[in-house]
């Protein structure tokens, strides 16, 4: 008896994430559908991730900040998470200020510091 195997890399595909690309400003209305739209890809590959391309987002905003926002609470409540392809620098320095925090693609994962790390002293300081 034999069985014939799918097409492809069962186990590349299922770490491969899914891509959700933003193609320009997201209105109110659309919000919803693209938050359905991260729960099905994270359904189909069964990866835990999806990339959200918002390199096309445009202006950054408090609107834009919503929608990441509702994408991840919707990612989360499915199992997984975003993250981010090509953020504007403006987009992501308004995340840290609102106090959300995403994994960028490419970016290094940020770790704490090493404890017991020394500082320099000049010359005639004193002693702390």
């Amino acid at each position: 008896m034999s069985s014939v195997r799918p097409p492809g890399l069962p186990l590349v595909e299922a770490m491969t994430p899914a891509v959700l690309v933003l193609p320009g400003p997201v209105t109110r209305d659309e919000v919803a559908e693209l938050c359905d739209g991260v729960r099905a890809r994270l359904e189909a590959t069964g990866a835990g991730v999806v990339v959200v391309d918002v390199a096309g987002l445009g202006p950054p905003g408090l609107g834009a900040v919503d929608l990441l926002a509702r994408l991840e609470l919707a990612a989360r409540r499915t199992g997984g998470r975003i993250r981010l392809r090509e953020p504007d620098p403006a987009l992501h320095a308004l995340l840290g200020l609102v106090g959300l925090r995403f994994e960028v693609e490419g970016q290094v994962e940020e770790r704490e510091p090493p404890l017991r790390v020394e500082e320099e002293v000049e010359p005639g300081e004193p002693a702390v």
